[in-house]
């Protein structure tokens, strides 16, 4: 009956929220799913995946949406082992109930062709590229 706990509380899917700038953006996936400008999208928990926002006029930009095991994924694999569920762990971890994606929000606002692009760190070991000059 507890097999697949974090499945159970959690799902093997999960919202991720697009929002870009400026209006009427156009939003692209790897998975194919599109929109303009903003969208909620119910993405599998262990998919990764890409978004490209891009408008004529403006710096096209990828952002790459990752995995991680969230608190509440570990909460709930914790009490799979603890209760012995052996068969919920493997449950839990063949369809990513424990994951969650990052970023979530996937926040994107395009500059204007012709402002350079500079990397920033998001994480550590990865960057993203922004477009925001530095100041001197």
């Amino acid at each position: 009956m507890l097999a697949g706990c974090g499945t159970i509380t959690r799902g093997s899917s999960e919202e991720v929220a697009i929002n870009a700038k400026p209006e009427g953006t156009k939003i692209a996936t790897s998975t194919g799913e599109q929109c303009e400008t903003s969208c909620v999208l119910d993405v599998p928990r262990k998919q990764e995946f890409t978004v490209t926002a891009s408008k004529a006029g403006y710096q096209t930009e990828v952002v790459e949406v990752r995995t991680k095991v969230s608190g509440g994924g570990a909460t709930s694999m914790a009490g799979n082992v603890l209760i012995g569920g052996v068969v919920g762990v493997g449950i839990d971890a063949a369809n990513g109930s424990m994951l969650d994606h990052y970023p979530n929000p996937v926040n994107i606002e395009l500059e204007p062709d012709g402002v350079p692009q500079i990397p920033v760190v998001t994480e550590p070991g990865e960057t993203t590229a922004s477009s925001q000059v530095p100041t001197s």
